[in-house]
């Protein structure tokens, strides 16, 4: 599953509070005065010289930088741009969408998730199922009464350029193809599939030749990233361990389903060699990023939470020391992207959503 319905699952899975969701156009009024304030920055928040807020309603997560970092890809549900479930928008890195709607570049069709830039700055490619189906997907939450999310076998990787239109189809195989980012170096794409009969980590050229499995422990690997060099993979996975939990694991995955609530990090060298894991912390720590000098890992979790909530932001070495707090919310900040020259941080977060679940994007300038 993409990285980014993460978001709803867990949010409807851990939080105790009540949805008293206002008007749209109310919340905007009420978070605008504070769009381009270091308001937004928690006292502990030291890494962030200044923070603006640039989405303001829906779910909005998954913002990656274009290789110039002239532009961000992410994606989005908010129904007040005419959207059903997840699609695909692109920005520029200054704009604020407050009451506007930014370009759309998926089809408007199906589930898409996990975009990301191409090296030539013109166009993106990202997951879809709107070959199986046009309409949305169901999302399943629990199953027998625990937690759930879905893998959906529609999912396939397209190329499209910035007016939306879909040059190239890079998977063809039966089942679940998606999570896919591309490497900084821009000659390889890493992504997520169950071709094998298990959730791994596969790598291919810009094109989808030379396709190559990358992991192959039992367990679902997933949310890829290279290093800034292109040489090692930093992602998240959970991994079965008693007979118990690899039965429980391998029934779900046939019925197209995993539970994400016990994930932790894993590295490894680009081509799947010298893996070991980073993280030994307990719950849900996912969606790691390397830190530009490639050193450390920005990753979210919620290890530190007694009832699954907050989501903050942590810094590791990527010998698995000096563990660090970088975010202080008490709801959901995820989705730490660092642009490419390393002066902004994009990530996603509940913070100043007037009261609601929405989940919006935000910028910050970064500072170690």
């Amino acid at each position: 599953m993409c990285r980014y319905t993460l978001i709803l699952l867990l949010l409807a899975f851990f939080s105790c509070k009540e949805n008293n969701k206002k008007n749209t156009n109310k919340v905007a009024e009420e978070v605008s005065i504070s769009t381009n304030s270091d308001s937004l920055i928690y006292p502990e928040e030291t890494h962030f010289k200044s923070l603006r807020q640039v989405t303001f309603g829906g779910d909005n997560a998954e913002a990656y930088w274009s290789f110039d970092d002239n532009q961000l890809v992410f994606q989005s549900n908010y129904k007040e741009w005419g959207v059903e479930c997840d699609q695909i928008f692109t920005m520029e890195k200054n704009e604020v969408f407050e009451n506007i709607k930014p370009p759309m570049v998926s089809t408007g069709m199906g589930r898409t998730t996990c975009s990301y830039f191409m090296p030539d700055n013109k166009h993106i490619l990202y997951g879809s199922t709107h070959l199986v189906d046009k309409q949305c997907p169901k999302v399943p939450l629990r199953k027998n009464g625990k937690y759930v999310w879905p893998v959906y076998d529609s999912f396939d990787i397209f190329v499209a350029d910035l007016e939306g239109n879909i040059v190239k189809q890079l998977t063809n195989e039966p089942g679940y193809d998606a999570e896919a980012t591309v490497s900084p170096k821009g000659d390889k794409i890493v992504f997520t599939s169950d071709r094998s009969g298990d959730l791994e980590l596969y790598t291919m050229n810009l094109d989808g030749s030379e396709v190559t499995q990358i992991t192959d422990e039992l367990g679902y690997d997933g949310g890829a990233f290279f290093s800034p060099d292109g040489t090692q993979l930093i992602f998240r996975a959970s991994r079965p361990k008693t007979k118990e939990e690899i039965t429980e694991y391998k029934e779900l995955l046939a019925q197209g389903l995993v539970q994400p609530t016990e994930m932790e990090l894993f590295i490894c060298n680009a081509d799947g060699s010298e893996l070991r894991q980073l993280t030994f912390l307990g719950n849900a720590n996912w969606c790691p990023f390397f830190h530009p000098s490639g050193d450390k890992v920005l990753f979210s979790s919620n290890f530190e939470a007694e009832r699954g909530f907050p989501f903050n932001l942590y810094l590791i070495d990527t010998d698995g020391k000096n563990l660090k707090r970088v975010t202080h919310g008490e709801t959901f900040d995820a989705f730490p992207v660092f642009s490419n020259d390393g002066k902004f941080l994009a990530f996603s977060s509940n913070r100043n959503n007037g009261g609601t679940r929405d989940t919006n994007l935000f910028i910050a300038e970064w500072e170690d």
